[in-house]
Parts: structure tokens; sequence; C-alpha cells
């Protein structure tokens, strides 16, 4: 009797925080977020192709992915209101399979109308993706270490977009659309048994917070969500520095860098490897920032913000082909913007309560995908009005990407603007963020 009843404690004691199982399960979260951005990106690497099968023009073509961002960007809340329910492993699982019919759609699609609904498809199951796989880090892993581990997961995931950018594309290139995107399908699958056999929301013995979602009062309690300053600075963060890359990397950068500026296949791939391997290095670096000066977050966004607009700006008013080092600071901005981006997801961390995070991370995800639909509808629309022949050149491109600069500082007044209402509710609370020339006169500038 004796003997069960301490087997009974052990079961309902919870597993040590960081312990092996802990990176088990982060490793597949991140295996699963990896195959995700793989089948998010497919579409911005053969935007060429598509042209071609389909025989529509760019417009259309980016309809493909503005669409897919769009369900993506609106299905945020629901994946978040269903994490906060179910857990991530379900939603992981749930997200893969979606993906997966998706992919294979498109795979035999021939048609626009079925491949638009392809990526659709593609878009709902993407949704349910990276929330879930960041919502497993603070549950598995001490409070100390969720920064840094919260970037890692949306930099290591960034791996997809170099299997889009070189085997996808070496596999479209070798054996064609149909076997390329239907094995892009098969990945997704594997990334669902993985997680249905290794993942759980929660250790052995932890309770798992759960939302009790009153229909009736659900539209309130999402828009109190949404009305936090905290959730609020977070959107503004993820739309500011996080869409300028998401346009790169899911439709235009590709077509860009072949297209405009005239490199080879092999060039324009090795570029957009840059896109993540800058990141691989920047995103720790944020994350440790971010966890040793948890007051100066939205600083340090506006920063890297900073080093996307110049180089941006700098290449819209380049006379000719701009040379390799402009596109690789300029793609090594956009590379930094992704964990400028998942910064966001710290604002409501430490304001918001745990059963909510789900929702609230939804919010903060729809900022650089809501952005990044915008901006790719808007590049399609002035390359067409340009170029109606679907004849790109460099001239017609650099117009087009000049669209981004409003947006950005739209992103940016947002922020600052929610970052003044967080300030006077945490001054409320007593806790003041000292201005920067007190932080220099006092000499804690050398800490920074």
């Amino acid at each position: 009797m004796v003997r069960g009843a301490a087997t009974s404690a052990r079961e309902r004691m919870p597993a040590r925080l960081g312990g092996p199982r802990a990176h088990l399960v982060w490793i597949v979260a991140i295996l699963a977020y990896a195959i995700a951005v793989l089948q998010r990106t497919t579409m911005g690497v053969s935007g060429l192709e598509a042209t071609e099968r389909f025989g529509t023009s760019a417009t259309i073509v980016s309809t493909f992915v503005v669409l897919q961002l769009l369900v993506y960007a609106l299905a945020q809340i629901p994946a978040g209101l269903l994490l906060d329910r179910y857990g991530s492993r379900v939603t992981l699982v749930a997200g893969a399979l979606l993906m997966g019919s998706g992919q294979l759609l498109l795979a035999h699609a021939d048609v626009v109308g079925t491949a638009i609904l392809a990526r659709v498809v593609v878009g709902a199951g993407d949704a349910l993706t990276f929330s879930s796989a960041i919502r497993l880090v603070p549950a598995w892993f001490p409070a100390s270490r969720v920064p840094v581990l919260t970037q890692l997961t949306g930099i290591l995931g960034q791996v997809g977009q170099i299997a889009s950018a070189v085997p996808f594309v070496a596999l479209l290139g070798a054996a064609g659309w149909t076997t390329a995107f239907t094995g892009a399908a098969g990945m997704s699958a594997v990334a669902a048994l993985l997680v249905l056999l290794l993942v759980r929301a929660v250790p052995p013995g932890a309770p798992r917070p759960r939302a009790r979602q009153d229909l009736r009062r659900m539209p309130l309690q999402v828009a109190r969500i949404v009305r936090h300053p905290s959730t609020q600075l977070g959107f503004f963060s993820h739309f500011t520095a996080g869409f300028p890359g998401i346009v790169f990397a899911m439709m235009w950068g590709y077509p860009y860098l072949t297209a405009g500026e005239g490199l080879s296949r092999a060039a324009a791939s090795g570029v957009m490897t840059v896109l993540v391997m800058v990141s691989i290095v920047g995103g720790p670096l944020v994350g440790a920032l971010t966890q040793r000066h948890p007051l100066r977050r939205s600083t340090l966004v506006l920063l890297i913000v900073l080093s996307i607009v110049l180089p941006l700006t700098a290449l819209v008013l380049w006379p000719g082909p701009a040379p390799m080092w402009l596109l690789l600071i300029m793609v090594a901005g956009f590379s930094v913007g992704g964990p400028a981006s998942s910064v966001g997801f710290d604002f409501p961390r430490t304001d918001l309560a745990q059963h909510r995070l789900g929702t609230a991370t939804g919010v903060v995800i729809m900022g650089g995908f809501i952005g990044g639909l915008v901006a790719t509808l808007l590049i399609g629309v002035l390359l067409d009005l340009q170029r109606p022949a679907g004849d790109y050149d460099l001239e017609a491109f650099r117009l087009a990407f000049a669209v981004q600069l409003p947006l950005l500082a739209l992103g940016v007044a947002g922020m600052l603007i929610s970052r003044w209402r967080l300030r006077r509710r945490m001054a409320a609370r007593g806790l003041q963020v000292p201005p920067w020339r007190e932080v220099w006169r006092s000499g804690r500038w050398r800490r920074l």
C-alpha cells in the first residue's frame, strides 16, 4: 500500500524542467516548424514555374501567397483558442496534416482555382504550427531560458527555408512540379507522426492550464487580449520587423534576385540561404539581450528595424544593378528582423496569464503576416502595372519594393504609441523605465 502510494506520488510529480525529455520535445517541435516553413516558402521559390504551369500573371501567382498569408493571419486567433484548449500536441499534428494535404493537392493542380485552394489549406495548417511550437518552451523549460529558446525555435525552424531554396529547387528543376510538391507533402506526414509519438503539451505530472471557453464570453475575452498594450506592442513589433523578410522569403526575393538583379539560380539560392544563416548568429544575441535588458526590448526592435530601412532605401535608390555587398547587407537586415519580430512574443508573456498566451501569441503573429500579405500583393500589382507583359526588370522591381517603406513607417508609429501606453500602465504599478539621459548620466549604459 505504501509502495503504491509512493508510485502514485512519483507519477504526479512534474518532470524536471529543462531535462533530456524537454530537449527531445523541443527538437521535435522545431522539426515540425521547420517543415512548416518549407511548405510556406515553396511557392516563393517556384513563382516563375507557377506562372508557366498555370499560364497566368505575377499578380495572380502572388495571390496564391497573399491568400495563404491571409488565411494564416486570420486563423491565428482561432488557432490560439484551439491551442489554449487542446494543447500543442493536437494542434501540431493537425497543422502538419493540413499542410501535407494542401501540398499534395497543389502537386496535382493544373488550374488556378485548385492551386489557390491548395495554398489556403497550407495556410490554415501553417497557422497552427509556430504558436504551438513556442508554447512548448515555457511549459518545458525554466522561465530564465525562455527568451533565448524562443529565439532559437524561430531561428532553427528557418532551416526549412534553406530546404526550399536548395534541395526543393533542385528537385523541382530535375523531376518537375508534381514530384517536388509530393515530396514536400511527405515531409509533413513525417512531422505529424513524430509529434504524435514524442510530444506532450506539458511534462508528466504537471497540470496543464486550460482556458474555460464560454462561447458567449469568447469575443469579450479576445477583445480584452487584443486591447492590452503588451499584445499591441507585440503585434506592431512583429509587423514592423517581420514583414520585409516574409515578403522576401515567401514570394518576391527569389524572382527579384534572378529576373531583377540577373543572378543565376545558384547565386540566388546562396543569397536566400544567407537569409537564414545570419539569423542563426543574430537570433541568440537578440534573445540574450532581451533576457538581460527586458525594459529595453522595444528599443532593440527599433534599432533592428533601422537596419532594415537603411539598406532597403539604398537599394531602391541605387543606379543600376546593386553590388553583391549591398544585397547581402539588405538580406542580413531582413534576416535579423526575424529574431526581432520574435521579441514581440515576449511582451504578452510577461504581462498576461499563461492560459491566455495562445490567443495573445496568435494576435502577435498576425502582425508580420498581415504586413507580409499587404506588401506581397502591392508589389505584384505594381509589377504588373509597369510590365503588363510579364517582362519584369530591375527598374520595375525597385519601384515595387519601395512600397515597403511607408508600411515600415506605419509599423514604427504603432510601436511607439503602444509602447507609450504599456509604459504608462507599468508606471501605475510602480515600475518606471528610466529615460536614456538618466541611464547615460549614471553610467548604466555600460551594462546595456
